[in-house]
Parts: C-alpha cells; sequence; structure tokens
C-alpha cells in the first residue's frame, strides 16, 4: 500500500554531512521517524549532545526538535539504521577521483554492508550525487528482487541547506516504478514543490547537468567582468542590465574569485568524465573549468600588480577562507586556492574568516589564521577580499586604513563601496569596476 501524507515514514539516513543531516531534520520536521547513521564517530557524539557538527542557518533548532520529538536519533552503525526502515536514503560521499571521475566506493561499501539487512521490500533512496547508471549498479549490488533503487537528487545550497529543504524549487524522482517513486515523492509532500517523476538514468543527469550550467553561468559572469575591464566599462551596472532580462534572471550575476565548493567543481569534471566515456565532448563546460582557472590567475595578478608587482616578502591579509559565506566549508574554496598560489609566489597570509577557528587544520603552509579581521590586517601591505561574508561591508575601514602598512584593498567579490573607501584614501581594486 502506498504511503499517504497521514502516514508518517519510518527513515533511514547514511551519512550526516551537508546533505544528510539537513535531510534527516527536515524529514523529522515533517513528521517522519528518522535513524541516522555516521562512521565518523564525533559527529555522532556531537549530534547525541544536540549539538550540529555543521554550520547551516536553522539546522541547530531543528535538531533539538527533532531529537526532543523523539523522531530523530543517531549512530555509528549502519546495520542498526536500516533495521525496520522501509526508506533508506544514501548520502555518502562521492570524491572526485585523480581522474576527474567521481569515487562512488563510500556508497557502494555502504550499500555492501547493509544489503542483507534491509526489510522486506525496502526503498533505497540515492541523494548523493553519482555518475549515469548508478542506479542500477547498486541495484545489483543489492541483489534482491524486493528491494528498489530510487534516485532523489539534492538541490541544496550551501549555508542555505534548510531553507532549500523546506522550500525546494523541484523535487526530482527517478525509479523504474512510478508508484515507488510517488511513495519517495509523498515525503516531502509538504513542502508543495513541483515533482518531476522520471526514470534513474534522467533524474541522475539532472543533478549534474544542472551543476554544470551553473559553473557556466558564474564563469560567464566573471569573463563579462573582465571584460568590462578591458573596454572601460562599469561591471556592476552591465550585470544589473543583463539580470533585469527575466530570460536571463539575477541569480548567480555577481562576480567572483572564482567559483568552487564541494559541487561545483567535481560534478562539472565529474560530467566531462562521464561524456568522454560516452563519446561525447561537453566543450561548454570545459570551457567553463578552464575560465574558473583563468578566473583565479586574475585576481592572483591583481594582488601582484597592487604590490607594485613584487608577492616575494609580502604580508597579505585575506578576509575570507570559505568557498562562500554563511558556511564552514573550506572544500574547494577559491579563496583557499587563491591562497595557495600566493604563497607559492612568496607571500605571507594573514587571514581571518568567522567560520574559521586559529588553529584549523588543513590550511596551506605560511597562512596565520587571526581571530578578528583588523589583527589579520595589522602589518600587511593590501587587504584582500574572497568570500562575501556581510561583517566585511560594515567593518571599520579607517582602523583598517591605521593598522595596514599601506592603504590597498582588492575586492574580489565586489561587495565594498569603492566610494567611501578612497575617502579614508585607499587604493581600491574590484573586478570590472574602476
Amino acid at each position: 500500500m502506498p504511503a499517504t501524507s497521514d502516514t508518517p515514514s519510518h527513515v533511514a539516513v547514511l551519512g550526516v554531512g551537508y546533505v544528510g543531516l539537513p535531510t534527516a531534520v527536515c524529514l523529522a520536521s515533517f513528521g517522519h521517524s528518522v535513524h541516522c547513521s555516521d562512521r565518523d564517530g564525533s559527529k555522532i557524539a556531537k549530534l547525541l549532545q544536540r549539538e550540529a557538527p555543521i554550520r547551516e542557518v536553522g539546522l541547530q533548532q531543528l535538531l533539538e526538535q527533532g531529537v526532543t520529538a523523539g523522531r530523530l536519533r543517531f549512530t555509528t552503525s549502519n546495520v542498526d539504521v536500516v533495521a525496520g526502515a522501509s526508506i533508506v536514503f544514501l548520502c555518502l560521499p562521492t570524491p572526485q577521483s585523480i581522474d576527474g571521475s567521481a569515487n562512488v566506493s563510500f556508497l557502494e561499501n555502504a550499500v555492501k554492508e547493509i544489503a542483507e539487512h534491509l526489510e522486506q521490500d525496502a526503498i533505497i533512496v540515492i541523494k548523493s550525487t553519482v555518475p549515469m547508471g548508478e542506479a542500477e549498479v547498486i541495484k545489483n549490488l543489492v541483489n534482491r528482487s524486493d528491494v528498489t533503487v530510487v534516485s532523489n537528487p539534492e538541490f541544496l545550497r550551501e549555508g542555505y541547506a534548510i531553507y532549500d529543504s523546506l522550500n525546494p524549487e523541484r523535487i526530482v524522482v527517478g525509479a523504474r516504478d512510478s508508484l515507488v517513486a510517488e511513495r519517495v515523492g509523498l515525503l516531502f509532500e509538504a513542502t508543495n514543490a513541483p515533482m518531476v517523476l522520471t526514470n534513474n538514468v534522467t533524474a541522475e543527469t539532472i543533478k549534474y547537468v544542472s551543476n554544470a550550467f551553473l559553473a557556466a553561468k558564474l564563469s560567464f559572469v566573471n569573463q563579462v567582468t573582465n571584460f568590462c575591464d578591458a573596454v572601460g566599462a562599469d561591471s556592476e551596472d552591465v550585470l544589473k542590465g543583463m539580470a533585469l532580462d527575466r530570460r536571463i534572471g539575477s541569480g548567480h550575476m555577481r562576480p567572483s574569485p572564482g567559483w568552487g565548493g564541494p559541487c561545483l567543481q567535481k560534478d562539472s569534471l565529474a560530467l566531462l568524465d562521464q561524456g568522454a566515456k560516452n563519446g561525447f565532448d561537453f566543450t561548454m563546460v570545459r570551457a567553463a573549468v578552464e575560465a574558473n582557472e583563468y578566473q583565479m590567475d586574475l585576481v592572483v595578478e591583481k594582488i601582484r600588480k597592487s604590490l607594485l608587482g613584487e608577492l616575494v616578502g609580502s604580508v597579505v591579509a585575506v578576509w575570507g577562507l570559505t568557498f562562500k559565506a554563511e558556511t564552514n566549508d573550506l572544500r574547494n574554496s577559491p579563496a583557499i586556492e587563491i591562497v595557495r598560489r600566493l604563497v607559492a609566489l612568496g607571500a605571507t597570509i594573514q587571514a581571518y574568516d568567522p567560520a574559521v577557528a586559529v588553529d584549523q587544520s588543513g590550511l596551506p603552509e605560511h597562512v596565520q589564521v587571526f581571530d578578528d579581521p583588523y589583527g589579520a590586517c595589522d602589518g600587511a601591505q593590501v587587504l584582500v577580499v574572497l568570500t562575501e561574508w556581510e561583517e566585511f561591508r560594515t567593518a571599520n575601514f579607517e582602523k583598517v586604513a591605521l593598522v595596514l602598512q599601506s592603504p590597498r584593498i582588492v575586492d574580489g567579490r565586489n561587495i565594498l563601496d569603492s566610494a567611501a573607501l578612497r575617502e579614508f584614501n585607499f587604493s581600491y581594486v574590484g573586478l570590472g569596476r574602476s
């Protein structure tokens, strides 16, 4: 009997990272019973203390509500978590391999582990981003005729994952059996989101090409900004004039030091890999990736020029290390990549980010992290803004001018008021703006 919106489901979620945990707490808020597992004992220990291990707006509140209501439980055992579950979500990492392909070993190893322990007629839902055809691979690994594999890709923006889970723009469900697809879709019925019911391969493709399209748009916006620099146009007005065309839209129309994060880069490269394996060269995606590399080189060059061409022995203050504001995620951050390039060219970095601790591990050498933005500027020869945190817009730039060796700013996000900065005698360099 298919579930209805009035029939709460017993759901298992494998993986409580940036996809799994928002998915779990939101499903619990819809009234479902959710049992989560993760092999990272430190994450589970925090969750058992009702403490969210990742930074997401609204996550802590939903976590506490779900645990208090008895609808959220946590364990380190994948086998235990699937006991009694009618629907099992796979929210495990699929990181980029050296050749650009998606590494699905975490996913497939977990499936091998739980296969014989799944309930009769259980539904496996792949939330992880996987190559086209992976649902069929998972089906073969399970090797049970009663178990159905469904593809339900996520479209969450980090920093806004809870909002996007509660207010999705669409729910995509791919399955061989339309009734099973509808049953999975009913889990999210409370969102009233449009639903795309299709087959597995199509659902897997929707995820990849959506991210690749965003990557291409971001690269195009950055190239427009660079073109404005070349011809003397104001990129702010150019992009505003473009965005007012509803065919283009205002989303993702801000210049940046490059795009990155845990999804866009690896998914673009995985799509290129999938194309190559199927005899197709996705030239627009390849161009977007190449343009992104060029963008990071260009920002480094702007910093070098601001220092009159000398990076060796220079001290550079950097505001922003996470790949975007409102998250603590450093994975594939363009800010980190630019820092690496600056260090390789002989610079010393003094950095500040609201979400990065002074003792944070995994940062490049010659990077000192400060616990306030002004400490990071003390004695530096230039300030570089690489992440769009709101507190950077409202900083005390009179104080910044006093602690810098020289009042120079390279604004890699175009978030600062250039006219106001010049009142404090700053030399200001933005992207496509003078």
